[in-house]
């Protein structure tokens, strides 16, 4: 499955106000697997940022101003997430941003492109209820490091991003078993008679129950409901 991380940076927060996109970051997780197949743009917006965005992600006004507009780099980055899921924190924003721009270029809506949008601003809220679960407040809780990140950035953002979203989803390889088979070649097996032997059986402690019963929880909710002893239990009840 090949997902991008995407962030945008923007004049401002109003899309339909006029506001336009000044930086968009995209990182490539494939199988999982961060590729190291980024995308990066700085645009020029053919406007100022508002100083309240300045203040947020530091992009000056002279900086943008020999970058190149969206129209010059549309091509490339359809090209790029096309087919791809996508993963947003807080969808709605970037993606009303992506829009308006691809409106203006005469193009089909963001969701056209691609395989799916997937919100972590919603996925968080649903793993963590009534905790603060902004980008710095996910790193933070689960040890993501985010020391780099003194002003916004689209792409360190998206970087972050991904590092969030594998912890959400239990670690990079967590849910992957990779198996290496070779068919020609033969292993012997020596048997060995155990039943002599008297194994220990060491119950868990109450804490670590509680604390498996909090995983359990958590991989239910982020599957939708849909884990395997979940649906084990409800045939057994019924």
């Amino acid at each position: 499955m090949r997902q991008i991380f995407l962030d945008t940076e923007t004049t401002g927060l109003s899309a339909e106000g006029g506001d336009r996109v000044i930086e968009i970051g995209c990182v490539e997780l494939l199988h999982r697997k961060l590729t190291g197949n980024n995308l990066h743009f700085y645009l020029n917006p053919e406007r100022d940022s508002h100083e309240d965005a300045l203040r947020v992600h530091g992009i000056t006004n002279e900086f943008l101003k020999d970058k190149p507009k969206f129209a010059e780099v549309v091509d490339q980055f359809l090209e790029y997430i096309e087919g791809a899921e996508v993963i947003i924190h807080n969808a709605p924003f970037d993606v009303g941003f992506l829009n308006k721009e691809l409106e203006l270029q005469g193009r089909p809506r963001f969701h056209t492109f691609v395989d799916g949008i997937t919100d972590t601003l919603v996925m968080a809220k649903e793993m963590f209820p009534g905790k603060r679960n902004s980008l710095d407040s996910l790193c933070d809780r689960l040890e993501v490091d985010n020391s780099g990140r003194t002003l916004h950035g689209a792409l360190l953002d998206a970087e972050l991003l991904a590092d969030v979203y594998i912890n959400m989803t239990r670690g990079q390889d967590a849910l992957l078993m990779e198996v290496e088979s070779n068919d020609q070649q033969t292993r012997s097996a020596v048997r060995v008679d155990l039943s002599s032997y008297q194994l220990p059986v060491i119950a868990a402690t109450e804490q670590e129950m509680t604390q498996h019963g909090d995983v359990l929880l958590q991989l239910d909710k982020s599957s939708g409901g849909h884990t395997v002893w979940r649906k084990l239990e409800n045939s057994v009840a019924q």
